[in-house]
């Protein structure tokens, strides 16, 4: 029952992040939106910035098993970068409270600990584009106009700004809108 309501915690946690107004998450608001008592919430964590970091190891194992998986299954690098600049916006679509910790809005006024992870997820991610973009050019020396980590950081910053643009819009421009076009002008700079 413990495990189960951790887990009911943090989708209210993540559903109230989707509230785009919302300046501050308390727990008290938290509380009261699962009919608890903050003192029930803190049974199952220790603070808040632990709660936040249940999200964020909700979003690092959901994003990177499913880009292992693309790895795994995708034998063409290009298609590789293809597959994991989509699945970031999706998740992002699927996931707009999760859209908010991703792009530090949430936690602005939380520990600082926390954006210094989502950081880290962000290198993750931006490694594992560099990693694919190497492989893409060992496959086309040809095309090798510019260094790995230039064109990785790129990628990273078309998805960062897509988040914001779908929180910032309070989730109304969504991050795969006129993806498959834009996709078909970034495939020409790799």
């Amino acid at each position: 029952m413990s495990g189960e309501r951790r887990n009911q915690i943090l989708q209210a946690l993540a559903s109230i992040l989707e509230q785009p107004l919302l300046a501050k998450t308390t727990t008290a608001y938290l509380a009261e939106k699962l009919n608890l008592s903050e003192a029930a919430l803190y049974r199952h964590f220790a603070s808040k910035a632990q709660m936040f970091e249940g999200l964020i190891e909700f979003i690092e194992e959901t994003l990177f098993t499913r880009m292992n998986r693309i790895i795994e299954e995708q034998p063409h690098p290009l298609n590789q970068i293809e597959s994991i600049m989509t699945l970031l916006l999706a998740f992002a679509d699927k996931n707009p409270g999760m859209t908010r910790v991703l792009i530090g809005d949430a936690l602005v006024h939380e520990n600082d600990r926390l954006q210094l992870r989502v950081n880290q997820v962000h290198d993750r991610v931006e490694a594992t584009l560099r990693q694919a973009i190497r492989l893409r050019l060992a496959e086309h020396p040809a095309t090798q106009t510019t260094q790995p980590s230039v064109s990785a950081n790129l990628l990273m910053c078309i998805v960062i700004g897509r988040w914001h643009q779908f929180a910032k819009t309070g989730f109304k421009r969504r991050p795969l809108d006129g993806w498959e076009e834009q996709w078909r002008q970034i495939n020409l700079l790799l």
